[in-house]
């Protein structure tokens, strides 16, 4: 009775990304009422400075009451928009991304393209890009959503560029040029590469090695590149992060022809913590992807009402430049407490500089080299200490044994239990493997973990500083 698309499995809900999210759903942690719970570490949402956007709002009152200069515009903002955006906000969302990226480069509020959040952006660039059963390349590991957003409606297959851990999962021309053989051998047209930069889930900003392989690639097999840069704002040292039309900026050769080539997919989702509102935008210049792109959007625009009071917000100079500092700031710090305490627990981490996840190596915790182990770990930890962590695997990592940790999506508190909690599973994976009797030692192990959950906080023994 419905169509296939309504009732094939393709989604990617069946993901293992997507379990401990079902299981945190019925058990949510809650410090008081209910310190047993399920803490949420898989969720990428950037919580750490709410309190610089709501004194923006309790000293602007009159925006989020709908007003200009006293007056009211709620019938200019409920009346019917098109689908090109408010002028105003546009010019102030290129103006921020230009300041994001050290005003190194320059953005046309012409090019710019508005959607609703950066799910519909990747997707409305697949069908700007792609036909069904086309191909884009996309490095490992990359954020398992993109399994939906890309294919799940667009038909567009993903043929992965395999990275490893030798080079801390850097791109490279041998990996780019392997996976293009890999298409053509399934019969598959490659129409363009898709990079996450700075990187979800590695916490980490691609360097400029790695952008002209992408680069030279996408020239010499005349492909596509989305640059998919949502997370530019996270950069703890903003000097490390090149956009890629830095990079093509920055090159000496002739690269007129690839500008039509590159586009740039952002959102205010997680460099201002505002994924509700539903802000996402696609950057390009070639004027029919505009065209085509900008037609499509009317299928899940912006309210009017959002785009009103982020047009007041990001106009304030003063507070854009405070909130990137103080922001970034923060996530250095929380990502810094995160990285000690997996230390104490003997948990290594890729070195980061970006981003609201930290790529946690805990292979050697696994009871052998294989991707059933891995997620055999990922359940223990899931429903004996209660913590919901996304494997590598649902990354589509090549090496068993990564997971991502999220630190900005909680309290200081939290993470302090989220960490006695990993320090918990570590003591009873090495008890379980040095005790005759691995059941015993597990149910004992678990039983002080249980203790050690609702301890007071303050026992906690670290020397962070506060958020704020």
């Amino acid at each position: 009775m419905l169509s296939r698309k309504a009732a094939c499995d393709s989604h990617g809900q069946d993901s293992s990304y997507f379990l401990g999210w079902q299981e945190y759903e019925k058990n949510p942690y809650h410090e008081l009422q209910n310190p047993t719970g399920i803490i949420q570490m898989g969720l990428a949402e950037n919580q750490l400075s709410f309190d610089l956007t709501e004194s923006w709002l309790a000293n602007n009152s009159d925006v989020l009451g709908l007003k200009r200069n006293g007056r009211s515009v709620f019938r200019e903002l409920a009346l019917f928009q098109d689908y090109h955006g408010m002028p105003n906000f546009k010019n102030e969302l290129v103006e921020f991304m230009a300041e994001l990226r050290g005003h190194k480069v320059a953005f046309d509020p012409k090019k710019l393209v508005l959607v609703a959040g950066a799910t519909s952006a990747n997707e409305t660039m697949m069908f700007c890009l792609a036909e069904p059963g086309e191909a884009f390349l996309l490095p490992t590991p990359y954020y398992p959503g993109f399994d939906r957003d890309l294919k799940w409606r667009t038909g567009v297959e993903i043929v992965p560029i395999l990275c490893s851990s030798s080079n801390d999962f850097r791109i490279t021309g041998c990996a780019l040029e392997d996976a293009y053989q890999q298409a053509k051998k399934l019969n598959l047209n490659v129409k363009g590469v898709l990079v996450t930069n700075p990187s979800n889930p590695l916490g980490t900003t691609m360097n400029r090695d790695e952008l002209n392989h992408v680069i030279d690639f996408a020239i010499t097999k005349k492909v596509h590149i989305v640059s998919d840069e949502i997370y530019s704002g996270t950069v703890f040292d903003s000097t490390s992060f090149i956009s890629i039309i830095e990079a093509l900026m920055d090159r000496n050769d002739d690269t007129h022809d690839l500008w039509n080539r590159i586009h740039i997919v952002y959102s205010l989702s997680k460099d201002l913590g505002l994924p509700g509102f539903r802000v996402g935008m696609i950057y390009s210049n070639n004027e029919s992807v505009v065209a085509a792109a900008t037609k499509m959007s009317s299928f899940g625009l912006v309210s009017s009402q959002t785009q009103f009071l982020l047009s007041n917000m990001l106009s304030d100079k003063k507070f854009t430049s405070k909130y990137i500092k103080e922001n970034q700031k923060r996530l250095k710090r929380r990502m810094e407490m995160l990285v000690s305490g997996l230390r104490g627990a003997g948990i290594g981490c890729l070195n980061s500089n970006a981003g609201l996840f930290c790529w946690v190596d805990m292979r050697h915790l696994l009871s052998s080299d294989t991707f059933e182990a891995e997620k055999e770990l990922s359940k223990r930890i899931l429903f004996e200490v209660g913590l919901n962590i996304s494997p590598g695997s649902s990354c589509h990592c090549c090496e068993p044994g990564w997971f991502r940790m999220c630190f900005a999506n909680m309290s200081q508190e939290t993470l302090k239990v989220a960490i006695r909690r990993i320090k918990a599973i570590v003591e009873s994976t090495t008890s379980g493997r040095e005790n005759c009797n691995p059941q015993l030692s597990l149910c004992n192990s678990r039983r002080r973990s249980v203790s050690k959950w609702v301890f007071p906080l303050s026992s906690y023994d670290d020397h962070e500083a506060a958020d704020r």
